[in-house]
This record gives structure tokens, sequence and C-alpha cells, in this order.
């Protein structure tokens, strides 16, 4: 990361009104007032401004438009139920967004951190939040640096960048060095001024982009687009409706109860409840394959991902440094080079490279050996240097940057030449270098080898990034390493090796949200990008967008935050920043992608389930509708009471919630809301349904003489039966009698109602009584009309 306009130490501290002894405790609350806690801001809803959401949508309006028509007219007891579907809707709907957003808190408040700082003169441990500009705070391995600010104390820190740059290697810092909030300290310990808090910092200011990042799901437009549909179809015929019976000089009250029973029959009263207990039940699903669904309508945006841009440092490499194949010059072997760089590396220091080289060397070799002074690595003499002794007596060993090394050992010109074209080979792979030498017994420094260094893919990356692209979704490598290092990963890895540098890329705009067609094309034609910053990764995936691709995202880092806000499916994975978290839509709790795999596949099942309740749904909402308003403008009367089609909605809607655990199969590509199609497949379902409506009612009136009374309840067992029997048609796109076979549960709450229905109809409760010989009418008509519904929707799929 670029650090301009580096700010002088000295300003700073007069800037801050602070010294080294740090600020007093009354300073520092009233700083805390000031700048506010040392945390990023939230947009937060309350519970109450949720709740009352839930009430605002075409299909709740439509539910409140009938509550209020039934009050109008004093039927109390559809106004009682009615409004018991429109409570039991939004409850639905609340519990599971509140679970949702509770389970992410819970997940935030798991990572509070502390930090140690200088008050009155004396070092404490305080919650990071409270930390304010000013403040003195101490740094050491391992620690996450908690503000921006300014080294001012101590030799040296080496601190790992990635999370804000994407850059898998540790930078070296020294006294007057900006250190980034969010970074990892890898080595070293230092004393340093903090000069920027919570929002103000560079990890704050990469929050700011995520703020204007986002959405609407495409599960919300969809929804809606439903909803407009239906109440354009219902306002349509509710005026053709008023016409007639004002032509035909009808009450008003007559007319408003005829408004009713059609307005009441337009509402899928369970839909919003279904879809969100769907999503609910596959969340719950895949929290068990350690995938944490933190948006719910993110399960059916994965189902439609045709791109994953995927982060390297952590995601598709193991984030930890790997010794790769060495160049030996007097070195006899590479067992004895590393011995020899692991007597220069320090034991106590928790430095990772030492760590790695150590875990390497022959224990047994390494043994036989005694390091007797040690002089630790800092930026001016870029080497360690260590005096050891041994069997073969003693002698210096260093280790360090391969240039300096080289130019400090005794070697032939030749060799020297050698050496640092092995260098920059590794350079040109990506691969980080580090030169070993030794003293010999003139006490001249020999060039003993170069040992590469790299960060490894993951061992399932190949083989997860093969079974995504198999699943239809594209891999594009996004990282803030040198081009040089994401080629190397993205060969090894299968994806490819035309990366792109992001900043040639982005270089004729600064515009994200409106990239001109010719960089659009040239993002979607790349194998993946490096050298990448926040704003180009917001970039990358908004001009996949722009070209109508649905964009999964992953990353841990705070430079991936806007782009997983932005992504249609943002994850972060295990591991990640509280800010990566926050914009995620999913947060893996395993390591690496193949949890992603899973995801897909348990995603686009669940899809699959809520494909074919809307078919099913809206195609019984037109049935119904239709049936309605032609009986009325047609013949003159209405087919059904209020309270059937009340009963027709609780006997009907209520008990398929279970569909949410049938059995079903997952796509082998990527799915969509292909709204105007399933609306077209629904309208010709449901109005086939009406033919199979009008022919019982003609046949039991004229041919069976069926008393008008008695043709109510024949037409609500008709609904009944017929619509249950619809399910089976749009459970899949085989033939209602193929696998995969319904669920038990499924299976249960079909047959149940039906039975309901029937015991209801025989025994005249709450409708007139009809016969043992209707029902079974009613029975045989609708199973044949099965097959006809059955050809229909795969004409129209």
């Amino acid at each position: 990361m670029a650090e301009q306009d580096k700010p002088s130490l000295a300003d700073e501290f007069k800037r801050l009104e602070s010294s080294p002894e740090g600020l007093t405790g009354s300073t520092a609350s009233n700083r805390l007032k000031q700048y506010g806690p040392n945390a990023l801001e939230e947009k937060k809803t309350s519970k109450l401004a949720q709740l009352l959401l839930t009430f605002w949508g075409p299909i709740p309006w439509l539910i409140e438009i009938a509550a209020i028509l039934s009050a109008i007219i004093e039927h109390w007891a559809d106004f009682t139920i009615i409004l018991f579907m429109l409570i039991l809707n939004s409850g639905i709907e609340f519990v599971q967004s509140s679970k949702a957003a509770d389970a992410l808190a819970a997940l935030k408040s798991s990572m509070a951190l502390k930090a140690r700082v200088k008050r009155d003169g004396k070092w404490a441990d305080i919650p990071a939040e409270e930390i304010v500009p000013g403040d003195i705070i101490n740094l050491e391995n391992g620690d996450i640096i908690p503000a921006d600010c300014i080294l001012e104390r101590g030799p040296y820190l080496a601190v790992d960048q990635a999370a804000l740059t994407g850059e898998s290697l540790p930078v070296d810092k020294q006294i007057g060095d900006v250190a980034y909030s969010g970074s990892i300290i890898k080595q070293g310990t230092m004393q340093a001024l903090v000069t920027a808090t919570g929002g103000n910092t560079f990890f704050g200011n990469t929050a700011k982009l995520v703020q204007s990042a986002g959405n609407i799901s495409h599960f919300q437009k969809s929804v809606l687009g439903i909803g407009k549909f239906l109440i354009l179809g219902t306002a349509l015929l509710a005026a053709l409706i008023i016409v007639k019976q004002l032509y035909l000089q009808q009450s008003i009250l007559g007319i408003i109860e005829l408004v009713l029973v059609l307005v009441i029959a337009s509402i899928p009263v369970a839909m919003p409840a279904v879809l969100s207990v769907t999503m609910a039940l596959g969340a719950l699903t895949l929290s068990r394959k350690k995938a944490i669904v933190s948006h719910l309508q993110a399960i059916e945006e994965l189902a439609g991902v045709n791109v994953l841009c995927s982060d390297k440092t952590g995601t598709l490499t193991k984030n930890e440094l790997t010794l790769g194949e060495p160049v030996l010059f007097d070195a006899k072997s590479e067992k004895e080079l590393v011995v020899m760089a692991a007597l220069a590396s320090s034991t106590i220091e928790k430095d990772v490279i030492d760590h790695l080289i150590v875990s390497k060397a022959e224990r047994g070799v390494l043994e036989l050996y005694k390091q007797n002074t040690f002089t630790p690595f800092d930026p001016v003499s870029k080497r360690t240097e260590a005096g050891v002794s041994g069997p073969s007596g003693a002698f210096k060993v260093i280790k360090g940057a391969p240039q300096v090394v080289i130019d400090h050992c005794a070697n032939a010109p030749e060799e020297k030449a050698a050496a640092s074209k092995a260098v920059h080979e590794f350079a040109v792979k990506g691969l980080r270098a580090l030169g070993i030498a030794k003293t010999n017994e003139n006490h001249e420094l020999r060039l003993l080898g170069i040992l590469s260094l790299f960060d490894p893919p993951r061992d399932d990356s190949k083989a997860v990034i093969e079974e995504t692209q198999n699943a239809g979704i594209a891999v594009k490598m996004v990282t803030g390493d040198d081009v040089a290092i994401g080629r190397e990963i993205a060969g090894q890895l299968g994806l490819g090796t035309s990366l792109e540098s992001a900043s040639q890329v982005f270089s004729e705009t600064k515009d994200m949200d409106n990239l001109p067609a010719n960089i659009r094309e040239e993002i979607v034609n790349a194998d993946g990008f490096a050298r990448v910053f926040p704003e180009h990764k917001y970039g990358i995936v908004k001009a996949l967008q722009q070209s109508g691709d649905y964009v999964a995202m992953t990353g841990d880092g705070v430079n991936d935050a806007p782009a997983l806000k932005q992504a249609d499916v943002g994850i972060a994975v295990s591991g990640a920043t509280d800010a990566a978290r926050s914009a995620a839509d999913l947060i893996l709790t395993l390591p690496g992608l193949s949890v992603i795999t899973d995801a897909v596949i348990e995603a686009r099942k669940i899809f699959a389930r809520m494909i074919s309740y809307v078919d099913y749904r809206v195609a019984m909402t037109i049935n119904l509708m239709v049936f309605v308003s032609a009986s009325v403008l047609l013949l003159e009367e209405v087919p059904l009471t209020a309270i059937m089609i009340v009963m027709l909605a609780l006997l009907d809607d209520i008990p398929i919630i279970t569909i949410a655990y049938d059995n079903t199969e997952a796509a082998p590509a990527p799915m969509e809301w292909q709204l105007g199609n399933m609306l077209r497949t629904a309208t010709v379902l449901g109005l086939i349904s009406v033919v199979e409506n009008f022919a019982l009612m003609m046949a039991a009136r004229h041919w069976l003489e069926v008393p008008a009374a008695e043709l109510q309840s024949v037409m609500f067992l008709q609904l009944v039966v017929a619509g249950h029997l619809l399910l089976f048609v749009c459970r899949h796109d085989h033939w209602f009698w193929q696998a995969p076979r319904p669920s038990a549960k499924l299976l249960m709450a079909i047959i149940t109602p039906q039975l309901l229905a029937v015991v209801i109809c025989r025994s005249g409760f709450l409708v007139p009584a009809i016969s043992w010989d209707l029902i079974g009418i009613v029975w045989a008509q609708a199973i044949l009309w099965m097959f006809v519904l059955n050809v229909a929707r795969k004409l129209c799929r």
C-alpha cells in the first residue's frame, strides 16, 4: 500500500496534543465523546420498524384491502380470519429475519478486540473501541492493529496488510511509518501514536464504500413483480364487476361484497410465509454444512450465480509461506541449505519465515550445532546473522535479501551472476527469495544457495474450482499481489493465465458505477485481476453485473467489503475480518472454498422448491380469481361464498409450507427468476383449471341436476382437491408420477386437508352437505385433468 503524504511524527504529536507518555484519563474520556467509539457506524433498524415493514408490499396490501372491505360490510368472521392470515404472514417473516440478524450480531460480538494503551503514564488493557486519537498504544507480534497510527518507538515491525491490500507478504515498517487499522503484526514490538479511529481510518473509509454498495435482490424484485401482476389482474376484474353491477343497479353493499370475494380469491395468502420458511430451512441446512446465511435472499441469489470472484490470499491459498525448489551453490544438498538457514533464524521471536525454516530443518542434524550469537533482521541490514559452533568448528551464517547476501559473498563473478539470474526467475514466477551464506575456514563468506518461498494453494482449491466450473460457474481470481504471483497461482489451479493489472484496466476511469463498454468487455473476458485495490474490486463486480452476470464474491479482508456488499452474493471466508462478515450474505466457518460447492447445490434445491411453489400458487390464484369473476360477469352468480374462499386459503396454503421439506433435484446450471416465463406458465395452468372448473360446474348443474347451494360445495371441494393435485404437477419438470418422489411431510400436508375438505363437504360443516357420489366424481375428474395440466406445463417450460 502506498503511503502518500506520510505525516511527520513531530507534527502529529503537536496536532493531537499528545506525547510519548500518552493521554490522561480525562482527556481520553473527552475525546471519546468528541470522536465517538473506535468502531464502524452501522445503520440499524429498530425491531418495531422491521415489524411494520412486513405489512408493506403488494401481497400485504391485498390482504389489508380484503380486511377493510369485510369490516365495511360487517362480515366479522371473514374479517377475523383475514386479519389472522395477515398477522401470521408478517409474524413468520419478522421472526425469520430477526433470527438471521441475531445470529450475525452474536457472531460479531465474539470478535471484540482489546488494546494495550498508555493512560496517565501507565499501561492498561482496554476495549479497542475506547481508543481515541492521541493515545499511545503498544503493538507486538500477533496483534491486530486497532486504529490507524504512526510508529514512534521501537526497532521495527513486520506488518501483514493482506486484509487491507490483498498482498500476501509482510511489509517492514520503522519509526515514522504509518500502520493501518486491521493489519496484523507478524514480527517485532513497537509503540505507536493513534492518528485516526473508527470511520476515519483507512479501514473506515473502505466501509464507506460498503455503505454505498448494495442491490435489491432478484427475489425481492420477483415477489414484487408477482404482487403487481396479481394486483393489476384484480383491479381489472374488479372494475368489470363494478361496472356490470352498477349497470344492473345493484346496491353498493352488494357490490362491495362481490369485490371482497374477488379480492380474497386474488390473494396468494401464504406466499411470503412459504418462501421465507423455505429459505429459512435452507439456511439451517447450510449452517450444518458450515455456511452461515446472514441475508436469507442470498440463498436464491446463490442458485443463480454464474461468476465467482475469489480473493487469492487465504481463500485460494493457505496464507502461509512454504519452501519451494532451491538453487544450490556451495551447499551440497537442499537439506544442508535448510539447516544452515535454520541456524540463522530466531527460535525466540515468532517470525513466520524463521518458524517455517526451522520446522523444515532436520532435527537430528540441527542439534549438532549451537547458536552462540544472533543478530535479528532489521530493515537497514536486510539480513539476520548468527555465530555458530559445530562439529567442524565455529563459523558465521547469514540469511536475508538475496542481493544483499550475494554482494557480501566471495564467490566468483559468474556464480554471483547465476545467483542473481535465479533470483530474477523466482521473481518472474511470483516467488520470494532468501539468500543463505556461511563463512569457510578462511573466514570468507560463501553463498550456499537461494531458498524460494511462496504461499501455496489450499489442498482442495483446484478440485473445488473444477467442481464449481462444472456447475456452470466461471471463477475469476482477484488479488492485491503482483501479476506474476497471481498468474503462477492461477496456472496451478487451472484458472487460466489471462490476468490483468487492475490499475491498467481502470486507468481510463474512476467512475466505477458507469464503466465504458470496452472496460466491461475486458473484465468479462479476463481470467482474473492483480494489483487490485478496494474500488477496483467494487468496479469488477459492478461491471460483471452490468454485463448481465449474477456475481458471487469471496473475501476475508477489509478490502473485500465493498465488493462483498455489491455482489449478488458476498461470501466471507473463514477467519474474515468484521467488516467482511458484516458486508457478506454467506459466512463460511471452514477454511477454503469447499463449503461453497455444497452451498450452491443446496441453494439450487431450495430455489427449485420456491419455483415449484410459485408456479402452483400463482396458477391457483389466477384460477380462483378468473373463475369467480367469470361466474359473476357471465352467469350472474357467485360460485363460492367468502367464507369458502377463506377456508380454501387455510386448507390450500398453510399446510403447503411443508414444501420447504420436499425432495427435489439440484439443477446442473445456474438458475434465475424468469418472471415472464413463470407468469406465462402459471397463467396457462390457471386458465386450464378455470376450464376444468366450468366443465364440472356445467356437468353438475345440467346433467346431474345438483341444486345451487350444493353446487357451491361441489366447487369448493373441486378447488381443494384439484389445487393440491396441481402441486404434484408443479413439483418438478418431469411427469408427476416420476422421481424424485414427494417427501413424507409434503405428502401428509396434501392428503390431510383433502380428507378434511371431504369431511366438511360430507358432514355439512359450514357448507351444504353433498353425497359420496359427487365427492367421487370430483376426485375422478381432478385426477384426469392432472394429465392435461402436466402436458401443458411441459410445453410451457
